[in-house]
């Protein structure tokens, strides 16, 4: 290219490069799965680390320059925020709150390249998600009871977290699978809460994690998934400790998401 580039020509350069995102962001939005979660992040990274090159061998005009060099980079660091993604917590969150939580990024990582370059009445950033803020973090009391179904009895259970996360527990009666529980507890970080009224033999599982979901019951990050491996009996009271490592007051074994 042999000079720079008119105002007209530069616009023109930066609704393309708009446009050629706006297919790989589509696609994020639109996974059913999460090997295709994880093939829409890894094209979309390449695609960015492509556009940052080409970027870099732009001739904007005279006063896009800086601007330019800065939207060059933030296109290389979004390829470099997506590169390191991965997919841990679809079974937490979900494949939309992975998805989602991905498009914020990008829309982060792009956001000062976007304003510099509006501040010279260039447009950018058109086709880059906006879902708004990210929901905020409900999390509820310690010792709330957040299911309870079936009928009561007089067994008791008192949990202690000796654990720096926050813990789901759920007493699952014999025989059920752990997504339907007879009663989930939740218990803070570093604290003690008992349920009541619980009814029949049950196994007791637990999840830990961040940010709680209270419409899915889930934890949408960082998250783990237990069982103690001994039955509890019925009508009969119970003291569980989770420690912060694997030795607890009885042995537990780590199972599916559930």
């Amino acid at each position: 290219m042999a000079g720079p580039l008119t105002a007209v020509e530069y616009q023109k350069t930066l609704t393309q490069l708009d446009q050629r995102l706006a297919g790989g962001i589509g696609t994020l939005g639109r996974v059913k799965t999460e090997d295709s979660l994880s093939a829409a992040i890894d094209n979309l990274a390449q695609t960015l680390n492509a556009e940052s090159t080409a970027v870099g061998g732009l001739k904007p005009p005279k006063r896009a320059v800086a601007a330019n060099r800065v939207l060059q980079l933030r296109l290389k660091a979004a390829a470099t925020t997506l590169t390191g993604t991965g997919t841990d917590d679809v079974g937490c969150g979900g494949l939309a709150y992975v998805s989602q939580a991905v498009q914020r990024q990008l829309t982060a990582n792009l956001a000062v390249a976007v304003t510099q370059l509006k501040t010279l009445g260039l447009r950018f950033g058109s086709t880059l998600p906006d879902l708004g803020p990210e929901p905020a973090d409900v999390r509820p009391s310690n010792g709330d009871i957040v299911v309870r179904t079936g009928s009561g009895g007089s067994g008791r259970l008192r949990v202690k977290n000796g654990t720096s996360r926050d813990v789901a527990v759920s007493v699952v009666s014999t025989g059920q699978a752990p997504s339907k529980p007879h009663v989930m507890m939740y218990v803070q970080a570093k604290k003690t809460a008992t349920m009541n009224r619980i009814g029949g033999a049950y196994t007791l599982y637990f999840k830990s994690g961040k940010d709680w979901n209270p419409k899915r019951r889930q934890f949408s990050s960082d998250c783990a998934f237990s069982k103690f491996q001994q039955g509890f009996g019925k009508n009969q009271g119970w003291q569980v400790d989770l420690q912060p490592s694997t030795l607890g007051n009885a042995p537990t074994s780590g199972v599916d998401p559930y």
